[in-house]
């Protein structure tokens, strides 16, 4: 079992950032990729960006290339999505998510290749 625990999510102002931190705790990550997902009201959830843990090969959708950047922290156990240029589409539940046996290649980005999953953290940009 994996605990994922996500943070900083919040409200701001289009144009603005957030910092999203996700703690996991349980097991070793080094078979794992992690993810941030996101889920907008009425909408269904979305890939935002991934990273393999081992060598941190990293993947991004489309909509958030050149403005998000994923990164983690081996010693914190920690995966970090740095969000820049808000937009108000990009309001949603964010949630982090682990998937087993990654380790080279390209993260996955479906998330029924995911096993674990956090509560999720609340983002809202205003216009």
């Amino acid at each position: 079992q994996v605990q994922l625990v996500e943070s900083g999510g919040g409200l701001v102002q289009a144009g603005g950032s957030l910092r999203l931190s996700c703690v996991a705790s349980g097991r070793t990550l080094s078979n794992y990729a992690l993810g941030w997902f996101r889920q907008a009201p009425g909408k269904e959830r979305e890939f935002v960006a991934s990273i393999t843990w081992t060598i941190g090969n990293t993947r991004y959708a489309d909509s958030v290339k050149g403005r998000f950047t994923i990164s983690k922290d081996n010693a914190k156990n920690s995966v970090y999505l740095q969000m820049n240029s808000l937009k108000p589409e990009d309001t949603a539940v964010y949630y982090c998510a682990a998937d087993r046996g990654v380790v080279f290649g390209a993260p996955r980005n479906l998330d029924s290749q995911y096993d674990y999953w956090g509560q999720g953290t609340q983002v809202t940009v205003s216009s």
